[in-house]
């Protein structure tokens, strides 16, 4: 598969079978993950696998849009995104480098979330990137240390659907030049 089949074959899979994931290729999707760039090669994003009875407790953390819920019990895992705190974007002194403050940690966890996405589907799982859950509850259910911050759930498994890709903007809406 070539980068280009990859970026445009990749789908949002809310829907999936109960075929479980197996650890060793879950690792070697984040072994491939891990090649996302970063600040600095801060390498600030930490993945964690959450399956069974946790992952039950989780889908209950999606209470302010439910059908994301519905997407976790679905799904055979879900891996929670998060970042170490204070590192992207800044200086060893503390001080941020940019006027962006530290909003490139949050860049930086988008990046590693589209490789881990387009690493799983490399390998013929689907995913689903959500944002919208209640983050205290989840991070305290998930036991997030005070020094990471919860930044994403991405339910994931093999495919049960095969949807059509969205239409997309045209390049003249995209793309400027000065």
């Amino acid at each position: 598969m070539t980068a280009k089949e990859c970026i445009t074959g990749r789908r949002s899979i809310r829907k999936f079978t109960d075929q479980p994931i197996s650890h060793e290729l879950l690792a070697e999707i984040v072994s491939t993950a891990s090649f996302a760039p970063s600040w600095k090669n801060t390498q600030v994003v930490r993945y964690i696998a959450v399956e069974g009875e946790k992952k039950t407790k989780l889908a209950e953390c999606t209470s302010t849009f439910p059908g994301n819920g519905v997407i976790i019990n679905n799904a055979p895992m879900v891996i929670a995104v998060t970042i170490i705190r204070g590192r992207s974007g800044f200086e060893r002194d503390g001080s941020f480098t940019t006027q962006k403050g530290d909003s490139w940690q949050m860049f930086d966890a988008g990046v590693a979330s589209e490789a881990f996405c387009l690493a799983a589907y490399e390998q013929g799982l689907g995913t689903v990137i959500m944002g919208i859950f209640d983050e205290d509850k989840a991070a305290a259910l998930l036991e997030i240390p005070a020094e990471r911050e919860l930044v994403a759930l991405i339910p994931i498994g093999y495919p049960a659907e095969a949807p059509s890709a969205p239409r997309r903007k045209g390049v003249e809406d995209l793309l400027s030049f000065q």
